[in-house]
C-alpha cells in the first residue's frame, strides 16, 4: 500500500469516526429538546407528578431549557478556541447526561425547570462545537454535506423522541423518557473518550505545531496556514469577531440564525394547532408536523451536496426562498397530498435551512475564532427560537389565526434570504482556492 493509499485510508476512518459521533450526539440534543413536549400533556394532567402546573407555567418551563441552551453556546464559543474541541465535547456529553438523569429525579415543578436549565447548558455547548469540529476534519468538497449529517440529528432526535413517547409512555412513564436521554453517559461518552481525536487544526491555532503535525500524520488529516491579515491580527475567540474583517459577517450570519430558528421553533410549535384549527383532525395536523421533520432532514441533505458544488451562501438564500414560496401555500385549500408536500418543501426551507446555516458559519470563520463564530450564530439563533413560538401563540391567541402566522413566516424567511446574500465571501474561500504550506515550528503563520 502506497504512502498517499495510507493517509487516505486514515482520513477517512478518522472522519467517520468524528461524524458519527457528533451525529450521534445531535440526535439525543434533538431528543431533549423535544421529549418536553411529549411528557407535557401527563405532567399538565397529572399533578402527583411534580405538583400543579399551569399552562402558563408549562410555557416558562418550555424556556428554561432554552435559556440554558443559549448560556451554553455562548461558554462553548468562550472556551472552545481556547482549551479545544474535544474536551468541550467530552465534558458537555457528561453534563447533559447528568442533567437528563437529574430531571428525572426531580419531585417538583422547581426542581424540574432547574434541571431543564442544566441540561440546556450541555446541548447549547454540543450544538455550538460539533460544527466547528467537523469542519476542521472534512475535505473542502465534503464540508457542507458531512455538516449536514451532523446537525440533521437534531430533528431525528426529535422524530425519535415522539416515536418512544408513542411506544413507552404507558410502559416507562415520563421519568423514563428523560432516563433514556441520560443514555449517551454510559454508551456514548466512554466511545468518544477514546475515538474522537482533537482536531490538529486547532493544535497549530494555537501554536501548538509539533503536536498538530505528529497528530495530523496519525489522523491522515491535512494541515494548511491561514494567512495572516494585513493588520497582523490574530485574536482568539469572541474579540476576532469583533474585528474589522469579521463583525459585519458576524452580525450577517447571527440574523442569517436568528430567522432559521424562529422559523423552525415557530413552526414546530404552532403547525399542528393551526391545521387543527384549519379543520384538519388530529392525526392529520400530527402528520403535517412530521412530515414537517422528516423533509427538513432529507431536504437538508440533498441541498448540501448542491451547496458543497456551488457554495453554501448561494443554497441558503434559495432554500429560504423556497421556505417564503411553500409558507404562503399551507393557509389556502389545497388537497391532502399537495399540502404534505409544501410542508415537506417548508421543512427543507426552514429547518433544513438552519442545518445548511450550521453548516456555512462552521466553515466561514478561521480556526482561531470559528467555535467563538458558531457559538454566537447558535446563541443569537436561540433567542430567534424563542420568540418564534411566542409570535406564533400571540397572533393565534388574538383570533388572526395562522393565516397571518404563515405570511408573517413567508416574510421573515424572504428577509432572511436577503441578508444571505449579503454576506462577504469568506476566509475559509479564499484560503480552498490557494493551498499553503503546512506551518512548521518556525513558522510566522497564523493559523
Amino acid at each position: 500500500m502506497s504512502e498517499t493509499d495510507s493517509t487516505t485510508r486514515r482520513r477517512q476512518r478518522t472522519v467517520s469516526w468524528v461524524v458519527a459521533l457528533s451525529t450521534i450526539v445531535l440526535i439525543f440534543d434533538g431528543y431533549d429538546l423535544v421529549v418536553y413536549g411529549t411528557v407535557l400533556p401527563t405532567l399538565l394532567k397529572d399533578p402527583s407528578q411534580l405538583g400543579a402546573i399551569t399552562p402558563g407555567q408549562a410555557g416558562t418551563l418550555g424556556s428554561y431549557a432554552l435559556i440554558g441552551v443559549l448560556v451554553g453556546a455562548l461558554a462553548a464559543g468562550t472556551f472552545g478556541d481556547l482549551i479545544g474541541r474535544r474536551r468541550i465535547m467530552l465534558i458537555n456529553l457528561a453534563w447533559f447526561s447528568i442533567g437528563m438523569g437529574a430531571t428525572a429525579l426531580t419531585q417538583s415543578v422547581t426542581a424540574f425547570g432547574i434541571g431543564r436549565f442544566f441540561t440546556g447548558i450541555g446541548v447549547g455547548a454540543l450544538v455550538a462545537t460539533v460544527g466547528p469540529l467537523v469542519a476542521e476534519f472534512a475535505d473542502p468538497g465534503r464540508r457542507n454535506r458531512l455538516n449536514a449529517i451532523v446537525y440533521s440529528g437534531v430533528p431525528a432526535g426529535g422524530v425519535l423522541a415522539a416515536l418512544l413517547a408513542l411506544v413507552l409512555d404507558d410502559l416507562v412513564g415520563w421519568r423514563g423518557l428523560f432516563w433514556i436521554g441520560a443514555l449517551p453517559l454510559v454508551l456514548v461518552l466512554p466511545l468518544a473518550a477514546v475515538k474522537l481525536p482533537e482536531s490538529p487544526k486547532w493544535l497549530a491555532s494555537r501554536g501548538e505545531v509539533e503536536r498538530a503535525t505528529e497528530l495530523a500524520e496519525r489522523t491522515g488529516i491535512e494541515l494548511r496556514a491561514e494567512p495572516v491579515r494585513a493588520s497582523g491580527t490574530a485574536r482568539a475567540g469572541f474579540p476576532a469577531l469583533a474585528s474589522k474583517e469579521l463583525a459585519w459577517p458576524t452580525a450577517l450570519l447571527g440574523l442569517m440564525s436568528f430567522a432559521g430558528l424562529l422559523l423552525t421553533y415557530g413552526l414546530n410549535t404552532w403547525l399542528p394547532q393551526i391545521m387543527a384549527n384549519n379543520g384538519f383532525g388530529k392525526s392529520d395536523s400530527l402528520a403535517f408536523l412530521l412530515v414537517l421533520n422528516v423533509g427538513a432532514i432529507v431536504g437538508g441533505v440533498l441541498a448540501s451536496l448542491w451547496a458543497d458544488r456551488v457554495g453554501a451562501k448561494r443554497v441558503v438564500a434559495t432554500t429560504f426562498v423556497l421556505a417564503a414560496a411553500t409558507l404562503v401555500l399551507l393557509p389556502l385549500k389545497l388537497p391532502l397530498l399537495v399540502l404534505l408536500s409544501a410542508v415537506a418543501v417548508a421543512g427543507t426551507g426552514t429547518i433544513g435551512t438552519q442545518v445548511l446555516i450550521y453548516g456555512l458559519v462552521s466553515n466561514y470563520y478561521p480556526t482561531r475564532a470559528r467555535a467563538a463564530g458558531v457559538a454566537w450564530c447558535a446563541g443569537f439563533g436561540r433567542i430567534g427560537g424563542i420568540v418564534g413560538p411566542v409570535v406564533g401563540g400571540v397572533l393565534v391567541g388574538a383570533g388572526l389565526g395562522g393565516t397571518t402566522a404563515f405570511y408573517l413566516f413567508a416574510g421573515i424567511a424572504a428577509s432572511a434570504a436577503l441578508v444571505t446574500l449579503l454576506v462577504p465571501r469568506s476566509h475559509e474561500e479564499a484560503a480552498d482556492e490557494t493551498p499553503t504550506a503546512v506551518p512548521t515550528a518556525g513558522s510566522t503563520h497564523a493559523v
